[in-house]
């Protein structure tokens, strides 16, 4: 009998998909009507399978448990680095760290932008399933549970770089301490002697900005000092944002003597809010940033800023993803650096 009139049920899976789990390929194109070549060009993500096919043999996969054999052979020497933006130095340097440890491993990078959206399109998940990465790292990104299930079944690590919401205990991810980076910032400016501290957070729906928001209030909470209200502006961590905020937070009849921006971006826009107001930091204004990236030693004056350790989260999650990729079972698969406040000169105690 030829191979083209074996029933789909009996044919081998093609070399490298057989699964790890009691559930086989053959199985799965039983289960769904269709013949085992075709579940394969699901798995490998190709793009000549009808949308109700491939979303049927998806629901499967995901049904069954089907894990695909880990095998060198099966991967490209890629990792895919996605983020739901690039335009920031921010960006370059979590860049620069994955790039650091790929390079030690003979591995290149796919770089991926989701538009500001912080779950990518299923654009980009056909794309990964197609290149077959050693690993995915997401920054300031996730993956809902469908995409979760399509990278587990293929056997396709992946981990998440500051974390946009809770990843969940199964999620390898790596992050800093954002609230006690928030608590330090401020408690500086209290230490100083401030006592009207505006913050200007990052957006509320990240997990991130809403622990250094909550680190500010708590060191004013801790030094027995109102958390205002008026005080307090959401920004979206770009220097447009700190800008605006800024501005607004200077206009108050009774404006604050010192900002907290959620990161540096926003401290430089509060730096020109302050110039246009004919105010000068520190004199008449403190102002403390976050992440500490090389443009804030440039700036005049130098910020004041909490140190992410960005560099190292990102050769971190780098490390992390390739040992997955290799089958191996890391102590901890959830990470937080430490945040560092580094004093320069854009803080002083209140002149009025």
């Amino acid at each position: 009998m030829s191979p083209a009139n074996v029933p789909s049920s009996q044919r081998k899976a093609p070399a490298g998909d057989q699964p790890e789990g009691a559930a086989t390929l053959s199985d799965i194109a039983r289960a769904a009507g269709v013949s085992a070549p075709t579940v394969s060009k699901v798995l490998n993500g190709r793009a000549d399978v009808a949308a109700g096919t491939r979303t049927r043999v998806e629901e499967l996969l995901l049904q069954h448990g089907y894990r695909r054999r880990r095998g060198v052979s099966q991967q490209s020497r890629l990792i895919d680095l996605v983020f739901h933006e690039l335009e920031s130095a921010w960006a370059m340097e979590v860049i620069r760290g994955v790039e650091n440890v790929a390079r030690e491993d003979g591995l290149s990078l796919v770089l991926s932008e989701s538009a500001g959206r912080l779950t990518p399109g299923q654009t980009w998940v056909d794309g990964v399933l197609a290149r077959r990465p050693v690993g995915v790292i997401l920054v300031l990104s996730d993956l809902n549970a469908a995409q979760r299930a399509q990278l587990t079944s293929r056997d396709i690590p992946f981990v998440v770089v500051d974390p946009a919401g809770d990843p969940g205990d199964d999620v390898p991810s790596v992050g800093t301490t954002n609230w006690q980076g928030g608590l330090a910032a401020t408690r500086h400016l209290v230490e100083l002697g401030h006592r009207r501290i505006g913050v200007i957070g990052g957006p509320a729906s990240m997990m991130c900005s809403r622990a250094r928001l909550d680190g500010y209030r708590a060191a004013l909470e801790t030094a027995g000092l109102p958390v205002d209200p008026a005080l307090v502006r959401e920004g979206d961590f770009h220097h447009e944002a700190g800008y605006t905020a800024g501005l607004d937070l200077l206009r108050l009849p009774d404006p604050p003597t010192a900002v907290f921006t959620g990161n540096d971006l926003q401290a430089l826009g509060v730096f020109e809010a302050a110039r246009e107001r004919g105010l000068r930091i520190p004199d008449d204004l403190s102002v403390v940033g976050f992440d500490d990236l090389p443009i804030t030693r440039w700036v005049g004056p130098p910020l004041t800023t909490v140190r992410q350790p960005l560099l190292e989260m990102a050769e971190t999650a780098a490390r992390l993803v390739i040992d997955l990729g290799r089958g191996e079972r890391p102590a901890t698969t959830r990470v937080d650096l430490a945040t560092r406040l580094v004093v320069r000169s854009s803080t002083a105690p209140p002149c009025r």
